[in-house]
């Protein structure tokens, strides 16, 4: 399953699972080198806890790329401002 880093808290990092619709918390210190917000994860359920197995480079690229697509979308679409100057 993917995970998101969402956020940091203080020395926490808050991962998202949208499949599981849960989100808990890791110290930064476990996290792979190179995380940062936004960043996907390969998630395996331990229990009742979650594992970081390892950063999905794919699906950090590929939502990255979308996020760019629908920005590039909206400026597209916005024109002139209503007000007059």
């Amino acid at each position: 399953m993917k995970g998101i880093l969402d956020r940091f808290e203080g020395d926490l990092a808050v991962i998202l699972v949208e499949s599981e619709k849960v989100e808990f918390t890791v110290p930064k210190s476990n996290l792979p080198t190179g995380s940062q917000v936004n960043t996907y994860f390969d998630i395996e359920k331990d229990g009742p806890s979650y594992k970081i197995i390892k950063i999905s480079e794919a699906t950090t690229i590929a939502e990255k790329q979308k996020t760019i697509n629908l920005m590039a979308k909206l400026r597209a679409r916005q024109t002139e401002s209503k007000y007059k100057r």
